[in-house]
C-alpha cells in the first residue's frame, strides 16, 4: 500500500510573483482565503492576473491585499468587478495580530507569493519578507549560477 503524499502548497497555480524572491528575502509564509466576488473567481481560472505591486495591509485588525490586479471578466455583461479594489485575506485573528506586530516593530512587509487552488477554494500565500539590498541581490545570483555550473559539471561527468 502507497500513502498519498500531500501537497504544500495546494493544487494547481493560478499565478506566481516571481519578483517576489527576487527583491524580498522571505522569512515566514502563510496561507490565506480571499473574500471575492463571482466574476473574479471566474476572471481567475482564465488566469488573468498580475501581481504588480501588490502588498498586504492592517487595517481595523483585518488583512486586505492592496494593488493584486483581476483584469474584467469579459463575459460578466453589466456586472463588473473594479480590477484593483481591496480585497478582504481570511485569516484568524491571532495569525493577523502576530503578523501585525512584527511589521511594525521590524519594519518587515507582507507580501503576495502564490495564487492556487486547493479543494476548488482559491488561496493566497503570503510572505513575511524583509527587502533585499543591491548586494544581496548580487550575491543570490551568484550562488545560483556557482549552482548551475556544478550541476552542469556533475551532468559531465
Amino acid at each position: 500500500m502507497s500513502k498519498k503524499k500531500k501537497k504544500k502548497s495546494g493544487g494547481s497555480f493560478i499565478a506566481v510573483n516571481k519578483k517576489a524572491r527576487r527583491y524580498y528575502e522571505v522569512l515566514d509564509t502563510l496561507e490565506a482565503g480571499m473574500s471575492l466576488l463571482g466574476t473574479e473567481v471566474k476572471s481567475m481560472r482564465a488566469g488573468q492576473v498580475a501581481f504588480t505591486d501588490s502588498y498586504i495591509s492592517y487595517k481595523d485588525g483585518e488583512a486586505w491585499i492592496v494593488g493584486l490586479h483581476i483584469a474584467p471578466y469579459e463575459n460578466a455583461g453589466h456586472s463588473q468587478h473594479e480590477p484593483e479594489r481591496e480585497r478582504r485575506l481570511l485569516l484568524h485573528r491571532r495569525e493577523i495580530e502576530m503578523w501585525m506586530t512584527k511589521v511594525e516593530q521590524r519594519g518587515l512587509t507582507v507580501v503576495p507569493l502564490k495564487l492556487y487552488f486547493k479543494n476548488s477554494r482559491i488561496k493566497l500565500e503570503i510572505g513575511l519578507c524583509r527587502g533585499k539590498k543591491l548586494h544581496d541581490q548580487r550575491e543570490t545570483i551568484k550562488q545560483r549560477d556557482a549552482a548551475r555550473d556544478v550541476a552542469r559539471q556533475m551532468l559531465d561527468r
